[in-house]
C-alpha cells in the first residue's frame, strides 16, 4: 500500500471551498483559551466543511501565528466571526434560524449516539472553555445538550477531540444515511 501524495488528494482550493455546499453547522467557541485548540478546531471545521466558526469572549482571533500553527491555513477557508460574549453569538444564531446545542455533560443531556440531526435544520454547536466548559449563562439559553458517551476514568475529552467526534457524527448522519 502506498500513501497518497498531497497533489493526489484532489482537495478544493479556497475559492472552491467557499462556494461548495456546507454542513449546516456553526461551531461556537465559548471562551476557549488555547490558541492551539482554536487553530485545530478551524482545521477540523475545514475538514467537515462547516458553515462558520463563532469566536466568543477571550477566544483569540486570527490572524495569529499560534492559531496558524495548528490551523494550517484553515482560517482563510472557514468563515468566522467574533462576538464579545457567547450570549451575543447565541442570540444572532437563533435569529438566523439555528438550533442551539451545547456539547456538555448536563442533566437531561442527549447521548450523541442517540441524537439524529434533521436534514432541514441548522445547528449551532457550542464548545466551552477547557476548564469550565460551556458557561452557565449560555446553558440557560440552549435548545438541547449533547453529551459524548465516555467509558474511562477521565471526566472529559479535550475540546478538539470533542469537536472532531461531534462534527464527524453530524457529517456522517447528514451525508451517509
Amino acid at each position: 500500500m502506498r500513501k497518497l501524495k498531497l497533489d493526489e488528494l484532489n482537495r478544493a482550493t479556497i475559492d472552491e471551498f467557499k462556494a461548495q455546499d456546507k454542513l449546516p453547522v456553526a461551531v461556537v467557541l465559548d471562551n476557549v483559551r488555547s490558541m492551539h485548540n482554536i487553530g485545530s478546531i478551524f482545521r477540523t471545521s475545514d475538514g467537515f466543511a462547516v458553515e462558520q466558526v463563532c469566536l466568543c469572549g477571550i477566544t483569540a482571533q486570527p490572524p495569529h501565528r499560534e492559531i496558524e500553527k495548528t490551523a494550517l491555513g484553515a482560517t482563510q477557508s472557514v468563515s468566522w466571526v467574533y462576538f464579545e460574549t457567547p450570549l451575543q453569538a447565541v442570540a444572532k444564531l437563533r435569529a438566523d434560524g439555528y438550533k442551539i446545542i451545547a456539547i456538555e455533560q448536563a442533566e437531561n443531556s442527549i447521548m450523541l449516539n442517540t441524537f439524529t440531526p434533521a436534514a432541514n435544520e441548522k445547528y449551532a454547536l457550542i464548545f466551552g472553555n477547557e476548564v469550565n466548559g460551556v458557561s452557565d449563562e449560555v446553558m440557560q439559553q440552549i435548545d438541547a445538550c449533547i453529551e459524548i458517551p465516555q467509558f474511562g476514568t477521565k471526566h472529559s475529552f479535550n475540546i478538539v477531540v470533542s469537536a472532531g467526534i461531534v462534527l464527524w457524527d453530524f457529517f456522517a448522519k447528514l451525508n451517509f444515511k
